[in-house]
């Protein structure tokens, strides 16, 4: 993942509504959630919530799929699997390297 993309994500996800429209679709799981539903469960008004969709579908995190009159939304799990594992893949890698010179 390059950094430009991870730094994307995550500034999106630093607005508070945001993450909170992103946990809990990560909470839905594969069936994700109705948008009606999806505004329920957070509290905000629909244009609101379409506005947070809208940059978090941007980034990749989320994905929206129409199923007749319902639109469906689900989080984008091998995308939050790239970010999680861009953040912590390499933990501690340079402290492993300074141990194994200062040997």
């Amino acid at each position: 993942m390059k950094v430009e993309k991870a730094a994307k994500q995550l500034e999106a996800l630093g607005n508070p509504t945001r993450l909170k429209v992103y946990r809990a679709l990560v909470r839905a799981g594969d069936d994700g959630l109705p948008v009606g539903h999806l505004q329920d469960k957070i509290g905000i008004a629909a244009s609101t919530l379409s506005h947070h969709l809208h940059r978090l579908i941007l980034t990749g995190l989320v994905t929206q799929e129409r199923q007749a009159t319902t639109l469906i939304c689900r989080a984008n799990y091998p995308a939050m699997d790239d970010l999680v594992g861009y953040l912590v893949n390499e933990c501690c890698l340079d402290a492993c390297r300074a141990d194994e010179r200062a040997a």
